[in-house]
């Protein structure tokens, strides 16, 4: 019976840690815009301009306003996506888990994706498809999938919304 609280109590971190993770990497890249991770594929974007669009890999960000770094690190079957004000497609492939990060961000998420994890405020989320688990951890989030029954789990409040459909 112990084994069993340990196994729920990691599953539960699990998500806020994912979170810490993407918040450190994405203060880092912040700081340092040679900042890289050893593994996996990345695609760092900082700009200063009106309008800007960027495509690396499986992420698509459009930018518009004063100053704007994005990341997107892909490690093994999770894509980590940490931003702030941006506008942007994640593709989670085939099932992949997606881990957000960031504050006021529109995301519009093509494929299907094992779980998703959102930690940070006023983001919009808008997903084909959800198979597991959706986890918000933070505050005025509004997250939409279209397929799939996933767990889930509103751990930041009353503010979040979400939903199936459109």
């Amino acid at each position: 019976m112990r084994v069993h609280g340990v196994v729920l109590t990691a599953r539960r971190a699990a998500p806020a840690l994912a979170v810490a993770a993407i918040t450190a990497a994405f203060g880092l890249v912040a700081c340092s815009g040679t900042a890289s991770p050893p593994g996996g594929t990345t695609s760092t974007t900082t700009t200063k301009s009106s309008a800007t669009k960027s495509t690396s890999g499986a992420t698509e960000t459009t930018s518009s306003g004063d100053l704007t770094t994005s990341i997107s690190v892909e490690v093994g079957d999770t894509v980590n996506y940490g931003s702030l004000g941006t506008t942007a497609t994640v593709d989670c492939g085939d099932g992949k888990s997606l881990n957000v990060a960031g504050s006021k961000n529109t995301l519009t998420v093509t494929g299907t994706c094992q779980s998703l994890t959102v930690g940070g405020t006023k983001n919009t989320i808008n997903l084909d498809t959800v198979k597991e688990r959706i986890s918000v951890i933070g505050l005025d989030n509004k997250i939409t999938y279209q397929n799939g029954d996933p767990e889930i789990n509103n751990v930041g409040g009353s503010s979040n919304e979400i939903k199936k459909g459109g």
